[in-house]
């Protein structure tokens, strides 16, 4: 499903400054690549960029862009440009589409949805892409925008897809189910279960996310490590998606632990 473009405010789980990790790994590939949650291979798998490359587009998550309004949701500017870049070959689509990720809701963001009926995240068009890509040095082509969008989208689905395996157990239909509240992404912080497998043999992950989930008015965080598939021209994902070693995450893990042996 497609809408017209609203606010930046209620922006996918994938921050602008990461997308060209994303597009140098997904480049090439078929328009239908799933994501799995496989465990991370200890061959191949390499970061989609150079370290060094991936340093300045860490360090450009902190640039302001053209709009001086940033939400405090996603460090996203509120208002997109949504408009061909000079020297844009050709244009690309505006739309974008509705995920199926619920979006908690803030008197304090100024957001009110472009879908009346949805209060979900909303997807960047193929257009955002471009324009994020640009603005960052990088020298993307626009026929690659549809190949990458929609395996950025995928990703995400099913992200919260496992996110909601670890939430079924805790009944939150009174307040309308689990909803992400925050996200934010930063591959240098790498997890301590991804350093364990590092010196296990396997590869680090090419990046990280921290996704805040409200149940029912309680923070529940979870941290997401998103590995390449093995061998250099693998077009697969993995995601590991956990909930953080907090107090209400070890419960939740151990629970889960007990749970998996007497099912």
């Amino acid at each position: 499903m497609a809408d017209q473009a609203p606010t930046t405010a209620n922006q996918c789980p994938v921050p602008h400054v990461k997308r060209g990790e994303w597009l140098a790994a997904a480049k090439g590939a078929p328009e239908q690549t799933v994501p799995t949650t496989q465990a991370p291979s200890a061959e191949g798998g390499k970061c989609p960029v150079p370290h060094d490359a991936r340093e300045t587009w860490l360090g450009a998550g902190n640039e302001r862009s053209s709009s001086p309004q940033i939400s405090p949701l996603n460090n996203m500017p509120v208002e997109p440009q949504q408009k061909p870049r000079p020297g844009q070959s050709a244009s690309l689509p505006t739309e974008r589409e509705i995920s199926t990720i619920p979006r908690l809701e803030s008197e304090s963001d100024g957001y009110r949805g472009a879908d009346k009926g949805s209060s979900n995240w909303v997807y960047p068009s193929e257009q955002m892409f471009f324009d994020a890509m640009r603005r960052k040095s990088w020298n993307p082509d626009a026929e690659d925008m549809k190949v990458i969008v929609p395996i950025h989208n995928a990703v995400n689905e099913r992200a919260w897809q496992e996110i909601m395996k670890w939430e079924k157990p805790y009944d939150s239909k009174s307040c309308g189910g689990p909803k992400l509240a925050k996200f934010e992404g930063d591959a240098s912080k790498i997890t301590p279960k991804a350093r364990l497998l590092n010196l296990l043999g396997y590869n680090l992950p090419f990046d990280r996310h921290d996704w805040t989930v409200d149940r029912c008015g309680q923070k529940v965080e979870y941290v997401i490590d998103f590995y390449k598939g093995a061998g250099e021209n693998s077009l697969s994902f993995y995601l590991d998606v956990r909930p953080k070693f907090t107090a209400e995450g070890a419960k939740m893990r151990i629970g889960r632990f007990f749970r998996d042996i007497f099912a």
